[in-house]
């Protein structure tokens, strides 16, 4: 095995100077990504995150129902990817490369099979659910310059109920800490993005009025206006069948046949037990003030 600290040789590949990006001809074969824009279509990729339990599976499936958008499953990829080329920058920088070249990397691979799992569903442009990327919007947005991001937010009392009942207490309890993060992270990022890159959502006016809350999405996102985005149950979906089984129980819960519906809001009110309420209170307390919940 060669030393990992081997430079290369005058035989080996030669490395540009520092600042200048090194032409790398495309493979002979095999299907190559579209490398004319990070995004597939005329608008760039479109990421939508927030804490875990705030919404973001029913939009996506929002989205891909969308005639042009192909929202495919869920990634975890670009957070590995800022973590080595944030930690691991000297290791990488003894390629020669500039930072500029690594992020068009990771864009031409990442954007590629998105694109590609678009173009085989007949679809022009894709979009990515990993709430995780709540933490990441400032890389992403510099991997996908042409990117918009939109922000689920829920209120944090009813994502905590939401993650004892779908992951047990201990994921409750941390999720008192770790939704008020994402919030302020995530935010902070936003406000150094232009308005049209940046949307925030919130659950309850989704629910309350979808049809409203979709059109402002979509508009937004300089997509036309499709009613059949809020009928995304009738529609194929690469979703787990587990997602689909806990569906059809909200909607017979809630005694509904709609796709989007309401009667998970305010829940905390019934289900939230008063070690939870403390936690909240002391670590989630201010930003729920910040975001207008009371």
């Amino acid at each position: 095995m060669a030393d990992p600290d081997t430079r290369p040789t005058a035989d080996g590949p030669q490395v540009p100077p520092a600042g200048e990006a090194p032409h790398v001809p495309p493979a002979a074969d095999g299907p190559q990504p579209d490398r004319a824009a990070p995004g597939t279509g005329p608008r760039g990729p479109i990421f939508l995150v927030g804490c875990q339990r705030s919404g973001t599976t029913m939009l996506r499936l929002v989205l891909d129902s969308h005639s042009r958008v192909s929202c495919g499953p869920e990634t975890r990829f670009l957070a590995d990817m800022q973590r080595i080329v944030g930690r691991d920058w000297e290791r990488l920088a003894r390629f020669g490369f500039p930072r500029e070249y690594w992020l068009g990397r990771i864009a031409d691979f990442f954007g590629g099979i998105h694109g590609d799992y678009a173009r085989s569903r007949g679809k022009t442009r894709w979009a990515d659910k990993t709430p995780l990327y709540a933490l990441s919007i400032g890389f992403l947005a510099e991997v996908f310059p042409d990117a918009q991001f939109v922000h689920v937010i829920r209120d944090g009392r009813d994502v905590v109920v939401s993650h004892r009942k779908r992951f047990g207490y201990w994921s409750a309890v941390k999720c008192v800490v770790k939704w008020p993060r994402y919030i302020r992270v995530a935010r902070a990022a936003g406000r150094r993005l232009p308005a049209d890159r940046y949307h925030e959502l919130r659950y309850e006016d989704t629910v309350g009025d979808p049809e409203k809350a979709m059109r402002a999405l979509f508009e937004f996102l300089g997509e036309p206006w499709e009613a059949g985005v809020l009928d995304y149950g009738g529609k194929q979906h690469d979703v787990a069948g587990k997602y689909t089984a806990e569906a059809d129980r909200r909607r017979a819960a809630a005694r509904t046949d709609a796709a989007i519906y309401g009667s998970r809001v305010g829940t905390y009110r019934r289900e939230l037990d008063p070690f939870l309420r403390v936690l909240v209170r002391v670590f989630s307390g201010a930003t729920l003030r910040e975001l207008g919940y009371r």
